[in-house]
């Protein structure tokens, strides 16, 4: 069972949240907005989406690593798993190039 259950209807309500801020931004584009207008807009979906990773993160540490930490096998897996998606979604910050 993924470690976020118990945060799936927060995440699902802003994931929500952010797809309604996506189809915006499409319609930004297709009427042609200023570009600033639409930059702040492409911001503020990074950032919510940024929270949602956020979220399922510290989940994943709280539930997953902890567990296989705490049951004595694993936990050096789980541990070199985390360092490398901590580094993957600390690349994709807000500017991944």
């Amino acid at each position: 069972m993924a470690s976020y259950v118990q945060d799936k209807a927060k995440l699902k309500a802003r994931l929500r949240r952010i797809e309604g801020q996506v189809r915006g931004l499409q319609k930004m584009v297709e009427e042609e907005k200023y570009c600033v207008d639409v930059l702040t807009q492409v911001s503020s979906v990074m950032a919510a989406l940024q929270k949602v990773g956020v979220i399922v993160l510290e989940d994943h540490i709280q539930g997953c690593v902890r567990g296989a930490i705490d049951k004595g096998s694993g936990g050096d897996t789980a541990v070199e798993e985390l360092i490398d998606v901590v580094e993957r979604f600390v690349k994709a910050g807000p500017i991944a190039r």
